[in-house]
């Protein structure tokens, strides 16, 4: 059976961050088919146009693994009521030159965990307002803001908490039928 290669892009570069814990205990979550690669965002320069024409070493990897990917999973921490700019700048990054980005048409999830009560919840709209003008068809439903409370998270990175792990069981179920029907 081919795997099903999942670029995950998570919107935090802290160590200790929440984010990428989801991150990883969402793949633990995905059937054996489904392979889950971090790109790594922390390198790139900020966006420039005037770079078009020479990118970074750091910017076509990024694009790489992007347009090698069947699908896509946005992992991201809510700053000041959106999405942090390291993620709008990879993003900017990997839609450039005009005409040439490696995003469209890539199905995509786009989920969340904070500390606050309503996880998420405007980071991902800002976040797929984005994705809607670049061409990346998002999942829907469920939408999930997941909020960081003691236990989530087990020592082996998995979802500890039986009622969360179920929720999000469902969540990256849905995920899963929705690349497989999209993907190309």
């Amino acid at each position: 059976m081919s795997q099903i290669k999942i670029a995950v892009v998570v919107g935090s570069l802290r160590k200790a961050s929440f984010n990428h814990q989801l991150a990883i205990a969402l793949a633990k979550l995905a059937p054996a088919d489904f392979a889950f690669e971090h790109v790594r965002i922390d390198d790139l320069p900020l966006y420039n146009q005037d770079d078009d024409a020479n990118p970074a070493e750091s910017v076509k990897r990024l694009k790489a693994a992007v347009k090698s990917a069947q699908g896509l999973l946005f992992v991201t921490p809510e700053y000041n009521r959106s999405f942090p700019g390291v993620l709008k700048n990879a993003i900017d990054h990997a839609s450039r030159p005009y005409g040439q980005s490696v995003w469209g048409g890539k199905p995509a999830g786009v989920i969340g965990v904070s500390v606050g009560a309503i996880g998420t919840s405007l980071a991902q709209q800002h976040l797929r307002n984005v994705l809607a003008y670049l061409d990346v068809p998002t999942l829907g439903q469920p939408e999930a803001f997941v909020q960081a409370k003691e236990g989530l998270f087990g020592p082996d990175g998995s979802i500890a908490n039986e009622d969360s792990r179920k929720f999000l069981q469902g969540w990256v179920d849905r995920y899963v039928a929705w690349v497989r029907k999209l993907a190309v």
